[in-house]
């Protein structure tokens, strides 16, 4: 089968196409064709080093849809349609998951579609619906609204009827496509403070969701309203965020942090109703992601340095085997 390996941390020139054995699996876990796989930060990241773990060689990769092939779980069989969270990489031809992390899709959601929502609306609906708990009172921002994660947040926090959503972006070349998902006010990271305060009658906004992280965290803290919540859930910027004690007991303010991969490894049994409301949405069409481009696995460099350029809208997907057909014009074969 063919994978995708790295053998140093580097660029995306460290990627190399490569051949191996399918792999191995044991009671409670099934093997899976790999139709698409997105690509997420936390792959750049990896690839890079800044989230070193293990041995070399390493494959990326944190999602996969397709079909299994071969079962050893009783909730799964050979010919079921799958969303799955594989154990060792999913930039692969055929990738290995527990029967925990796997999910079941319907004939209506198509490969291409399901791919792009795995781990971005998992985690987007567990912010909205647990760690943040947004309802129609609050007023949110939400930082790199036109990511993967952040369109799926704008999206949930429409759905839930929020008094105001606003928006933040890296280029208000943007605006249109985040306007669209449903965001009431568009701005960047540079002026988001002074737009809120604005928007808000200077009473800043009650949850604010983060993965920017860095010197965002500050920024956060001089418009996040008395008694609201700072959701935590990455630092894209390589930095760290600070504050301090005194910036929440007296404004009984409050920072929650979250963490997709920690969650799949210590409590998996967390992320299962949420996967399956958002695959009920997606199959109906009440939710999409907008998906930017399509690569096949082999010019998986030239997809991590387009995802680099920080110029897409929405995802970024790799085409794992080339008999699977292609339903989306932005395809680059």
């Amino acid at each position: 089968m063919k994978i995708i390996q790295q053998f140093e941390f580097g660029s995306a020139d460290v990627l190399k196409v490569m051949q191996c054995e399918p792999p191995q699996f044991a009671d409670g876990e099934v093997l899976i064709k790999g139709a698409y796989t997105s690509i997420n930060f936390a792959d750049i990241k990896n690839r890079t080093g800044a989230k070193a773990k293990g041995a070399f060689p390493i494959t990326l990769g944190l999602d996969m849809v397709g079909t299994i092939t071969e079962s050893r779980s009783t909730q799964f069989q050979a010919g079921d349609r799958v969303i799955a969270f594989p154990k060792n990489g999913s930039y692969a031809e055929l990738a290995v998951a527990h029967e925990s992390l796997t999910y079941k899709i319907p004939d209506t959601l198509s490969f291409e579609q399901a791919a792009a929502m795995p781990t971005v609306s998992f985690l987007a609906a567990i912010l909205v619906g647990k760690v943040g708990a947004v309802t129609e009172e609050d007023t949110v921002i939400i930082h790199s609204a036109a990511g993967g994660v952040g369109s799926m947040l704008v999206q949930l926090c429409k759905e839930k009827q929020c008094r105001k959503i606003i928006a933040t972006v890296g280029s208000l070349e943007k605006l249109d496509y985040v306007k669209e998902l449903g965001a009431d006010v568009v701005c960047t990271y540079e002026d988001f403070v002074d737009t809120t305060l604005e928007a808000t009658n200077q009473k800043g906004a009650t949850i604010i969701f983060d993965s920017v992280a860095g010197n965002i965290t500050a920024d956060i803290l001089r418009c996040l309203a008395p008694f609201g919540t700072l959701v935590q859930f990455g630092n894209s910027s390589g930095k760290k965020g600070t504050f301090s004690t005194s910036d929440v007991h007296s404004s009984c303010r409050s920072v929650k942090g979250f963490s997709l991969g920690t969650t799949r490894k210590l409590k998996p049994e967390i992320i299962r109703p949420f996967a399956e409301k958002m695959i009920d949405q997606f199959a109906s069409q009440s939710l999409h992601l907008n998906i930017d481009r399509i690569f096949p696995l082999e010019n998986v460099t030239q997809a991590h340095q387009y995802f680099e350029q920080r110029q897409h809208n929405g995802k970024i997907l790799l085409k794992l085997n080339p008999e699977q057909y292609l339903h989306i014009k932005n395809t680059i074969l």
